[in-house]
């Protein structure tokens, strides 16, 4: 059998990489031919109403601290990094996706970004969700419908355009078929021993969202698949059966991974899954294809199990199969600093980890400097010499 070149794979994940920076191009020519542009936040923004309306979802620029201390000229200095960059961007013009978006979407996940909301509308037009703070009620599924109505309205009008119910089941049909194929990806991590980092991994599922010609993704995507798999076939793994394998739950990953993951896999270990809003949260379901389109979407997005839901124990089973699934030896929760809802979630995640799947657990509280730098090493060495 043909040995796999070991250049093509690292040349892949550098495509990804870059991304993010090249879709600023191909967003300025959205605008160029007269398409418009909707800047997202949120894994909860149903993107499959924002394509219906004919619109780009963009990710905007909320994971660098460049812009944060500007945004601390008029928010808190001890306020979550993702809140004050989002903002930071925002008040510099510094973030070429959020200068050619048309609108925002928010919602309201935690209370930073509510209040954050209501300054970003005096600097672009920013429509905010009403997100239900809980999952386990029938109201919280009517007010959410609701919302994503009101967010059809909004687009409607923005844009002049008719959002039909066709369009809709089109757009999540689409949508299924990136969730699909991106879990798959993400599953390889299940591979042992493991045939991608963490990183390279996080690298792949984060340039998939910026990555706007969707069949060239799709492609790409599934080319590396094929790859990583011909790798198994081969035993030709960077890693052993003993490496320790870890998990990182929590917050947002996006201004924190070359620092924590880098620092994890750095000490010995691999991540072989990512269960944060960039990796598996969203990846896991899929909107129903069989039933009304907005009653669908508002179904799945609002199982996301965030931590702003209480309860929030679709957090524990998803990190319960995960555990097995993967085999893991160990769990990061990665929180960033002044996380609230995350923070305080980390208690009874540790409980559970621990007591009830005897799993070792770690909390790391940080931020979008490179200050604890150090520190995060030490302590991700510690840990994964303990396993």
């Amino acid at each position: 059998m043909k040995k796999l070149n070991e250049n093509s794979l690292p040349e892949k994940f550098e495509e990804f990489g870059e991304k993010r920076r090249d879709g600023f191009l191909t967003v300025k020519e959205f605008k160029d031919r007269g398409e418009n542009v909707v800047g997202t936040f949120c894994t909860y923004t149903p993107k499959e109403v924002i394509y219906a309306a004919n619109a780009h979802p963009i990710s905007l620029c909320s994971v660098s601290e460049e812009t944060i201390p500007a945004a601390e000229k008029h928010l808190p200095k001890n306020l979550c990094p993702l809140v004050k960059a989002s903002y930071g961007f925002a008040l510099t013009d510094k973030c070429p996706y959020m200068y050619f978006a048309d609108m925002v979407v928010g919602e309201t996940t935690c209370d930073g970004k509510k209040k954050m909301y209501e300054l970003l509308g005096e600097i672009k037009d920013t429509h905010v969700m009403q997100l239900p703070q809980t999952q386990d009620k029938e109201h919280a599924m009517d007010l959410w419908k609701s919302e994503i109505r009101f967010l059809i309205k909004k687009l409607e009008n923005k844009f002049d355009v008719k959002v039909t119910e066709e369009g809709l089941k089109e757009s999540i049909k689409s949508c299924n078929e990136d969730r699909r194929l991106l879990k798959e990806f993400h599953e390889l991590g299940k591979i042992k021993p493991s045939v991608i980092s963490g990183f390279d991994m996080f690298t792949v599922l984060n340039g998939a969202n910026y990555t706007f010609d969707k069949e060239k993704m799709r492609s790409n995507v599934r080319e590396l698949i094929g790859d990583l798999k011909k790798k198994q076939a081969e035993n030709n793994s960077t890693y052993t059966e003993t490496t320790p394998r870890i998990l990182v739950t929590g917050c947002p990953i996006g201004g924190v991974a070359e620092k924590v993951i880098k620092a994890i896999e750095d000490a010995g270990a691999v991540v072989v899954a990512l269960e944060n809003c960039q990796g598996y949260k969203e990846l896991h379901e899929e909107v129903d294809e069989t039933i009304d389109p907005v009653e669908a979407i508002a179904k799945k997005y609002l199982n996301i199990p965030c931590s702003v839901m209480t309860p929030n124990k679709g957090r524990e089973e998803l990190l319960k199969d995960m555990v097995d699934e993967y085999k893991v030896d160990g769990v990061v929760d990665m929180i960033l600093q002044a996380c609230h809802t995350y923070s305080i979630e980390s208690h009874s995640i540790k409980r559970f980890l621990t007591k009830e799947r005897n799993v070792p657990y770690i909390a790391l509280e940080t931020d979008y400097s490179t200050g604890d730098a150090g520190q995060i090493k030490t302590r991700m060495e510690a840990f994964v010499e303990m396993l």
